[in-house]
Parts: C-alpha cells; structure tokens; sequence
C-alpha cells in the first residue's frame, strides 16, 4: 500500500521538481543510488521496470525508502500493462509512470488513488490522460519533442502540468529551456548516471550532481 497519498506526491513533485528515472540489477547499488539522492534532497524517485525480477528489487527498495529515507516518495515506471501496474502498487509504489498512455492503467492508479503519470507526444493524448484523472503528465521523448512543444501546448490548455523526460540535461542552459516553456518538473536518467560512475560506486559525485541540479532549478524558478 502507498505511504504517501497522490495529492502528497503531486505537491511534493512541484515542490522539488526533479524525478531521476533510474534502474539497475544490483540491489545494493540502488540502494546506495537512493541514499545519495536522498541527501542531496531528492524527495521523489522513479524506479524503473526494465530488468527481470525488477519489481522484487523495487519491493526491498519501499522498505529501504520507509526505514531509512522517509521523505522519500518511490514510485514505479516504464510500465504499459494494467497488471504490472497493480504489481507495483501492492509492492508499495507511491507514482505510476509510463513511457506511452493507457487507459487501463490509469483506472487501476485511480481504484487505488495511486498519481499516474503517463507518456503523451500529442494534445489529443494529454487530453484524454487528463480526462481520466492524470494530473501531471509525462511528455516523452523530450529530446523529439523539444521545449517549443510545452510551450505550444500551455497556449490552448494552461492547465496542464507537464514532467518532461528525455534530453533533460544537467545543465542551465537545457534546465532554463525546459522551465522557461513552462514545464512542473523534469525526469533525468543517464545523464545523472554514467555507467562509469556507477562501476566505480562514486556515489558521492552522484550526489554532487543532483544537488548541483536541484540549485539550478531553485535559481530558474527565483527569476
């Protein structure tokens, strides 16, 4: 069952606006992943399904989170099927991401009141994601869709909060684009990640860069 309830989730991703996607097959690696973002003040983080037996490491990872880092809300994505969804909530998911919308997931999240978070690359998709009940949506490919695509979409619908992923660079020059189009936040993978660092366990330098990136985001949203 989710500790935090999806209104929690949604305040707390505007509050600290940036979700690092992240997977790896080594459990003590994530767990060290996790507390390096943790006390750079990361305070929501997307676990993804990519692996095999993914969600038993996500299960271990909520009891981590729930023991050691409190405030931190876990949630669960690359998800595109109803059932793995409902694997995830009853493994502890606070969040439900997608790379694409499905409206069977999003009934699941809803029957739970669990925040679903769905990819969309058009209006039409946001739309339909809203309808039913998608309070911040996810536009991915970042990189495809580009920072003038937010911006084209809060002319008709100013409503709609967006988390971009893909082609969100640590850097604020990329980081001022995307907040300047008017995104709620951003989701960052590799760039936080590099494999290198990851081999050699330099999780301090992990930290480093996520609160480097967390400084940045708080002096855009200054101006």
């Amino acid at each position: 069952m989710s500790r935090f309830s999806r209104l929690e989730v949604y305040e707390t991703i505007r509050r600290v606006p940036m979700v690092p996607v992240f997977y790896h097959a080594d459990p003590e690696i994530c767990r060290e992943v996790l507390g390096a973002c943790y006390r750079a003040g990361i305070r929501a983080f997307e676990f993804t399904n990519r692996g095999d037996f993914a969600h038993e490491i996500f299960g271990e990872l909520v009891k981590i989170a729930a023991r050691d880092f409190p405030d931190l809300i876990l949630g669960a994505g690359t998800l595109v099927e109803s059932g793995t969804a409902a694997l995830y909530i009853q493994s502890g998911a606070n969040f439900i991401v997608g790379p694409s919308f499905h409206e069977s997931i999003a009934r699941t999240c809803n029957r739970r009141k669990v925040a679903y978070m769905p990819g969309c690359a058009t209006l039409t998709e946001i739309s339909a994601a809203e309808e039913l009940g998608a309070e911040i949506v996810k536009i991915f490919p970042g990189d495809t869709l580009s920072p003038g695509f937010v911006k084209a979409i809060k002319g008709p619908m100013p409503w709609t909060s967006v988390m971009v992923t893909g082609g969100v660079e640590p850097t604020r020059e990329s980081l001022g684009s995307w907040f300047k189009a008017g995104v709620t936040a951003v989701g960052m993978g590799s760039q936080l990640f590099p494999k290198d660092i990851l081999s050699n366990r330099q999780f301090d330098q992990i930290e480093a860069k996520a609160k480097e990136v967390l400084s940045i985001i708080e002096s855009l949203r200054a101006k």
